[in-house]
């Protein structure tokens, strides 16, 4: 009985899964073969020696960091992706640095007192103005800083705050609906940029947003490093009155609004309300800030596989990972290189890896691939912004775009989660990718953190493009329950835009080349399909790709 048995099963593989494996085609499976680890050490390795200083924008580490990413693009048959066969797009930044000697003097009735830099707030100019001065300016309780028509939420009703400072909340109304705005999910209006931009729209001279760390997602150290030493924007072309921007810490937002004979508390739980108005504090705001300014050139990589359609290959899928960190700052523990290892010299060697892994196709994919390698995201998604503004295939004609921004460095998982999950109809194909890996697909674990509109895939969102940015299971194979939610977490609060991110030879990868197989996949299936994939009805950026889509017709 067991050796017909033996003999019925060697049949079925005979007929059944004999063919299927001398059809599939070799050059696809050399492809996946590519995708290994030892292939993404070494860029990693590289990526993030202190040789290259963190890779600050504008830095010498930053130019061996270009010229390493434009090699590895050339030595794996891609095509220049810039005009006049070059694999550079340059562009201009202005670098910013605000000396720290700076002043945030609050008064009262009574008395006045000034927050500590660095330990209470950090401040940067909102112009790119070498002085800015703000005499008792009065202070306002903007609540979430909202103006969202669309959930018939308005923070700002009809009170001027013209010339004014306004003290806003991070993120976004908490009202216990799940269907508004976004539940538990972050939406772009409770992002830090999204403030700023509203106070300037509204014509305030200032804004200063209480950081916690539940509402940004991060802790004050990540504000102090990030927002500290050199800064850099693209080049203003239009003026703004939002002339100062600032973060204060909790404990220093409630020694303000009691100055002023406020409660912080009340207030708060007062803006969770539609009915909200601006409130003012009984405070006025003095401040001061020196800074200088210099013009420095910013660049984008980029290499291109031909699509092999006549037709769709003006058609593109886009890959991105920014290869930009922090550079050198202040010394922690004796340490002042920020190597930015797994962010994002990861997602780099990603890229370089899928990049290796499609040059070896036979036949390539209908539609075009660009693997793009962006810099200043750490400033604000710059280097991506840049592109998008100026794209090498209209926006129309980008069919998606795939993020790859800090991998998962620590196994094999059964699952792997979308951020910005059922947004559009790539979220069916990564499904019918990972069920062939036995892999189920969630949404985001955090949704609070907003990390969609975080990352280098929003620039594509705003001009239209439908993207794909995945985040490593939490489910870890061997691991007990919470296991992989506790590595996140302890990775954030210890090693994010600190030096101490730094390449760990011991990283188990395994479960970062179960992503990439699977990117590889979904990849492949959209550059072939007949239709791009599209957002779905009613999503924030369907407006916009309808009109981008008519646009390059």
């Amino acid at each position: 009985m067991l050796k017909r048995h033996k003999r019925y099963i060697l049949a079925l593989v005979t007929i059944i899964v004999i063919p299927i494996l001398l059809s599939a085609e070799p050059s696809l499976i050399a492809s996946q073969d590519s995708i290994n680890s030892d292939r993404l050490k070494g860029h990693i390795s590289f990526l993030s020696d202190d040789l290259l200083g963190g890779r600050g924008v504008g830095s010498i580490g930053s130019s061996i960091a270009q010229l390493y990413i434009a090699n590895q693009m050339q030595g794996s048959g891609l095509e220049p992706g810039f005009s006049e066969s070059s694999y550079y797009q340059k562009f201009d930044m202005i670098e910013i640095n605000t000396k720290p000697e700076m002043k945030l003097i609050i008064s009262g009735k009574r008395r006045e007192s000034g927050l500590k830099y660095y330990d209470e707030f950090i401040a940067f100019p909102g112009v790119q103005r070498e002085h800015i001065k703000i005499e008792k300016a009065e202070l306002v309780f903007a609540g979430y800083g909202i103006a969202a028509p669309e959930y018939d939420w308005d923070d700002y009703k009809d009170v001027d705050v013209k010339g004014k400072v306004l003290l806003i909340m991070n993120n976004d109304p908490n009202t216990g609906d799940p269907d508004f705005f976004g539940g538990k999910a972050r939406l772009y209006y409770g992002r830090w940029d999204y403030k700023y931009d509203q106070a300037a729209r509204m014509g305030a001279i200032g804004a200063i947003i209480i950081h916690t760390a539940p509402s940004a997602g991060y802790r004050w150290k990540v504000v102090q490093t990030s927002w500290s030493g050199a800064q850099f924007e693209l080049p203003q072309s239009e003026r703004s009155s939002l002339v100062y921007k600032s973060w204060v810490t909790e404990k220093a937002a409630y020694k303000i609004v009691k100055m002023g004979g406020n409660n912080l508390d009340e207030l708060r739980l007062a803006a969770e309300d539609r009915r909200f108005r601006p409130v003012p504090l009984g405070v006025t705001v003095s401040c001061s800030l020196e800074s200088t300014y210099r013009k420095i050139k910013a660049t984008n990589i980029g290499g291109v596989i031909e699509g092999s359609d006549p037709e769709l290959k003006e058609e593109a899928v886009v890959f991105t990972a920014h290869y930009d960190h922090l550079g050198i700052g202040k010394a922690v523990d004796g340490d002042s290189i920020y190597n930015g290892a797994r962010d994002n010299a990861t997602g780099i060697a990603c890229i370089l890896t899928l990049a290796q892994a499609f040059s070896q196709m036979d036949n390539p994919p209908r539609r075009t691939l660009v693997f793009l390698a962006v810099d200043a995201e750490e400033s604000g998604l710059l280097g991506s912004q840049y592109y998008a503004e100026n794209p090498t295939f209209p926006a129309g004609k980008i069919a998606a775009n795939i993020n790859i921004d800090t991998v998962n460095i620590w196994g094999k998982t059964r699952d792997v989660s979308i951020v910005g999950s059922n947004k559009s109809t790539i979220d069916a194909e990564v499904k019918e990718a990972a069920k062939t890996q036995g892999r189920i697909v969630l949404p985001y674990p955090r949704p609070e953190q907003g990390s969609f509109y975080r990352a280098d895939q929003f620039s594509f969102a705003k001009i239209g493009v439908p993207c794909l940015y995945l985040s490593g299971g939490q489910d870890f194979i061997g691991r007990e329950k919470g296991w992989g939610q506790k590595q996140g977490t302890s990775w954030n609060d210890t090693h994010y835009h600190q030096p101490s991110d730094e390449y760990n030879p011991d990283w188990d990868l395994s479960g970062c080349i179960e992503d990439l197989h699977l990117i590889f996949e979904v990849a492949r299936q959209l550059a072939n399909k007949e239709q791009m994939p599209r957002w779905l009805p009613g999503d924030e950026f369907e407006a916009v790709r309808l009109k981008a889509i008519d646009k390059a017709k």
